[in-house]
């Protein structure tokens, strides 16, 4: 098994750690998680890098890096709904946009079509991974000025992740408009 695919991996085993911290009462034990998910978060990026950079992609690789963000992302989403820290409604948002790509990527795979990763996907997935970090962090250190971070940055990850999933129904129509 190669590197790449050991940290997306490490990034599944700390998904059980992280909500550990952040479910039980523990001292610092919001801190803690958060530290855990921006530790998972800095492996997501690594992983890519290293498999595309070291001619490390792999067809598990291609399975478990996009499931591995989806569990981290959902795992601290419903998380946060448990602690009355985010809607429900973003969350069932979210986490549909990612059923329904989800979907179509199985679709697509099925007529041998890979669908990459776009842009807005991208862009998805940073304003994601900000607002979880800052919300776990009780909107520091903005909360000192007064100023709604995590809220501005939980509804602009919810605007990403609509555009993009329209995006990639738009790119890919032809995979669902496709008859036999």
């Amino acid at each position: 098994m190669n590197l790449a695919n050991k940290l997306t991996i490490l990034r599944i085993l700390l998904i059980p750690v992280f909500m550990f911290f952040l479910l039980t009462d523990t001292t610092y034990g919001m801190e803690i998680a958060a530290f855990l998910f921006i530790v998972a978060a800095i492996t997501d990026a690594f992983d890519g890098y290293i498999a595309r950079n070291y001619n490390q992609i792999t067809t598990l690789g291609k399975f478990i890096d996009p499931l591995a963000d989806k569990l981290l992302v959902s795992a601290a989403l419903i998380s946060l709904v448990q602690l009355g820290k985010v809607s429900a409604l973003v969350v069932v948002i979210i986490i549909s946009r990612e059923f329904i790509i989800s979907v179509l990527r199985s679709v697509a795979a099925a007529e041998g079509i890979v669908i990459a990763a776009s842009s807005w996907g991208k862009l998805k997935t940073i304003t994601q991974i900000i607002a979880i970090i800052v919300i776990l962090l009780d909107n520091f250190p903005f909360k000192y000025i007064n100023f709604p971070f995590d809220t501005i940055m939980i509804w602009t990850s919810v605007i990403f992740t609509v555009l993009s999933g329209v995006d990639y129904i738009i790119i890919n129509k032809d995979v669902i408009l496709k008859e036999k």
